[in-house]
């Protein structure tokens, strides 16, 4: 590995901390510079969720729309821009994006798109939907207590 790419991944590492921390302001400096030297679709990924922190949607998905650009194999920036997509109101054009995420060959962890479509399903009143994608979501990451919980959510609003 080169200095650039060991310097980026770095930068990467210290704004992934800051993130971590609540400091989103260092981390979407930091996860910018790493950019600079480095441009990658998980960097691009990270800054956008940074922003989504801050409550700027538009500027997470064009960050997310630049990952995916870069790797269209990467899963985590379409199940990004579908969360972003649900928290701006707009679950119809979510649901492409999140399908997306659970066929993309590289994406981690790989129950969370169910579980966004499963919200996106429920805010439609298409619970058995729902439930179908809580299941899929339970079957990958059966120790996931929120795919429990919304399950039972999910069974107590049929009944």
């Amino acid at each position: 590995m080169e200095y650039t790419e060991r310097e980026a991944e770095r930068l990467f590492e210290e704004a992934y901390t800051h993130h971590m921390m609540g400091e989103i302001d260092k981390a979407i400096e930091l996860y910018g510079q790493s950019i600079e030297i480095q441009p990658t679709a998980k960097a691009y990924t990270f800054l956008g969720w940074a922003y989504s922190m801050k409550g700027d949607y538009e500027k997470a998905i064009d960050l997310c729309r630049r990952a995916i650009e870069l790797d269209p194999d990467y899963g985590n920036p379409y199940n990004d821009i579908g969360a972003y997509l649900i928290e701006m109101g707009d679950f119809d054009e979510a649901i492409p994006w999140l399908k997306q995420a659970i066929v993309a060959k590289n994406y981690e962890p790989r129950h969370i798109p169910h579980i966004n479509l499963a919200r996106v399903y429920m805010a439609k009143g298409k619970l058995y939907e729902a439930l179908e994608e809580v299941e899929r979501a339970i079957e990958l990451e059966p120790d996931y207590k929120p795919a429990h919980v919304l399950r039972h959510q999910i069974l107590g609003m049929l009944n």
